[in-house]
Formats: C-alpha cells, structure tokens, sequence
C-alpha cells in the first residue's frame, strides 16, 4: 500500500519526526533534576536509564508488526500522544519505582512513533520516486534544539520562581 505523496502527508511525517526529537531532548534535560529529586546514586540512575532503553527496544520490534498490520498512521498518533502524556509524569516521579515504570512507558512510545515515523517516510519517498529521508530526519534534529531550548527556558523560569523573596 503505498502513501500518496501529499503536502499534507509529508508535513505530518515531518512533524512525527520533530515530536520524537522533542521529546528525547526534553528528557535528557531533566536527567539531572531526576537524580536530585530522587536522591540516587550513578549505579541507580544508570538501571532507570536502561529502562527507557528496554522500552525503545520492544517497542521497536512490536511496531514493525503493528504498522504492518494497521499502517503507520494510528502508530504514529499513539507515539505521539505517549510522549505527550508521559513527558509530564517523567519530570514529577517521586520514586524509582514510578520513574522506571514511565521511562519504560515513555520509551514505548518514543520508539513506536520513530519506526512508524520511518515507515511513513520510506513510502512517501518511494511513492515521490526520490530521495525525501534527509529532510524528515533533520526535522528530528530541528525538535531536538526545539525541544532543548523550551525545556531550558522552562527550568530558568522555575528556578527563578523558586528563589524569588
């Protein structure tokens, strides 16, 4: 089944991609402020990274099957919206336990969104009869510096609400 090579299409695979770089930048920002918050050690906060990872790789080899039986299209929505409901709860866990469990959850949806992300990409290009792969992959660097940049914004304006007199 190959994707009609539209506008509208190739802006929304382009946004999946964004979304995905956004939300892992997001993340590695609060690395540092999860650690503090949860009063770990480097051994600890490694095995809660592993689990964001655990999650990536099984997501990985479920959304494969899942785009295959359904398309990309409800695989890339379900990514998206993973990230966007479990980002807040990465930032607010107050325990090891509730952390592993949503980076485990947040790397299921990260990783789904990225291969159906993929997925639609490769139709797109094949279906346009050339190559489209470099500009959906810069949209994942574009939401990266995006993603970075909102989340340090957002952490100088809590810092500076938290030391006001």
């Amino acid at each position: 089944m190959m994707s009609v090579d539209r506008l509208a299409t190739r802006l929304a695979t382009r946004l999946a991609f964004f979304v995905a770089g956004f939300g892992i930048a997001a993340w590695a920002l609060l690395v540092p402020f999860a650690k503090q918050r949860l009063t770990v050690d480097d051994g600890v906060l490694g095995f809660l990274l592993l689990c964001l990872g655990v999650g990536l790789v099984a997501s990985m080899f479920l959304s494969d099957l899942l785009c295959a039986r359904y398309g990309s299209k409800p695989i890339i929505l379900i990514g998206a919206f993973g990230i966007a409901l479990i980002l807040p709860w990465l930032a607010v866990a107050s325990t090891s336990l509730a952390l592993g469990a949503a980076l485990v959850a947040f790397g299921l949806s990260l990783g789904s969104l990225d291969v159906a992300a993929n997925v639609k990409a490769v139709e797109l290009e094949r279906a346009a009869k050339r190559p489209r792969m470099c500009g959906f992959h810069v949209q994942f660097s574009i939401g990266e510096f995006v993603g970075f940049d909102a989340m340090t914004a957002l952490a100088g304006c809590t810092l500076r609400l938290c030391h006001q007199p």
